[in-house]
């Protein structure tokens, strides 16, 4: 019922889902959706940016097309994220929605662009069953369990014996417990206690001292990109950097943009995830260049989903001919291989989500400033939670 309705509500405002609206036009709309306001608001201004140096280095004509990117924030608010979804949708016309700085925000546009028959390019979200969701859905960031398994691995091979948890929860954190458990516990590991913090605005104080009294030789941690400052501070405070109890787990907790402000308590933390701004490359040697001159700041794993997610429409579009066809950009992206600044990656033409490298990384202070400093690749990295399915 509330599809007729929704339906009926679109061929009032005189778009009909499954048809190209942008037939014969010559400007392709991409709806920009990211979080600018809010306890995320650090990582919508990252995938905003991204965005612009992108264009700004490739320009804004592709396929003979005219590109425009309409930028609205949600907050990390799903149903603002919904909402704003079907106005760019029905009203401004779009041809792709991009964005999504959290799982919630992805699934709740998910029916529309199924509706509407457009991609959705989820440059953030995280969690495995994203994808699922849409067959018009494409992820040019990670899946937790693509870092989890790996970080699980490493502990056990490398004297971590008795891990707390502490995850975001939310359908990534939960992603990450349940991968890096399974394969910490299946190699001997053991875990000394496990706790869940809010998504939005979390206190994370009286969850580390759970984590202090387990005694345990580790805590893995997964929060979200833009809240690991926050969580650093309290985890300084507290008195866990010298408590001898190390940090590691998936790397959005020591996200390169905010990775110079946590200080020495940071230092020695280690991480897997699919990118640092010190990964030794020609192409991350250029992209972090252009993008401390244009913004006067360091990107991180953030910041390369939206410069890979706007790289993808580019490249679909020239594929097409600058056709805006759902069903053939969707093609045209199944498949996809090039550089990023991450490394070599591609878009597997089966579940339309990211393959990549993921890297072992340790905080080291580097000619003044902290980074993320790789030290171990595991190559072509696919997302555990479909392959196991």
């Amino acid at each position: 019922m509330r599809k007729q309705i929704l339906a009926c509500l679109l061929t009032a405002f005189g778009f009909g889902w499954g048809t190209s609206a942008a037939s014969g036009q010559e400007t392709v709309k991409i709806g920009l959706i990211v979080p600018l306001t809010g306890g995320q608001a650090s990582t919508g201004k990252q995938l905003d940016n991204a965005v612009k140096l992108y264009m700004r280095q490739h320009g804004d004509i592709v396929a003979g097309k005219k590109i425009e990117v309409i930028v609205r924030d949600d907050g990390a608010i799903p149903d603002n994220t919904k909402r704003i979804a079907q106005e760019l949708i029905v009203n401004d016309k779009v041809q792709i929605i991009a964005g999504f700085g959290i799982t919630p925000a992805a699934l709740a546009a998910a029916p529309l662009a199924t509706q509407a028959k457009i991609p959705e390019i989820v440059m953030l979200a995280g969690a495995s069953i994203v994808t699922e969701r849409s067959p018009y859905i494409v992820r040019t960031s990670f899946t937790l369990a693509q870092s989890a398994v790996i970080i699980g691995d490493w502990a056990a091979k490398n004297g971590i014996r008795k891990v707390a948890t502490l995850t975001s929860d939310y359908a990534p954190g939960n992603d990450a417990l349940q991968f890096f458990k399974a394969r910490f516990t299946a190699a001997g590991g053991e875990i000394a206690g496990e706790v869940k913090v809010p998504l939005m605005n979390p206190d994370f104080a009286p969850f580390l001292q759970r984590m202090k009294d387990a005694r345990p030789d580790a805590m893995f941690v997964f929060v979200p990109g833009g809240q690991g400052g926050n969580f650093m501070k309290q985890y300084s405070e507290r008195g866990l950097d010298k408590s001898g109890i190390r940090i590691i787990g998936p790397g959005d907790v020591m996200d390169d943009d905010l990775l110079n402000d946590m200080g020495d308590a940071a230092l020695g933390t280690v991480t897997a995830h699919m990118y640092s701004a010190a990964h030794p490359s020609a192409v991350n040697e250029q992209f972090v260049t252009g993008y401390r001159k244009a913004f006067n700041s360091r990107p991180g794993f953030v910041a390369v989903g939206g410069y890979d997610g706007i790289h993808l429409a580019y490249e679909a579009l020239k594929k097409t001919g600058g056709k805006t066809d759902g069903d053939l950009l969707i093609a045209a992206m199944k498949g996809m291989a090039w550089e990023s600044p991450r490394g070599p990656i591609s878009i597997d033409p089966e579940t339309r989500d990211i393959v990549q490298n993921i890297y072992i990384r340790k905080v080291e202070r580097v000619k003044g400033e902290l980074y993320n400093v790789e030290f171990e690749t595991f190559k072509d990295v696919k997302d555990a939670g479909k392959s196991q399915k």
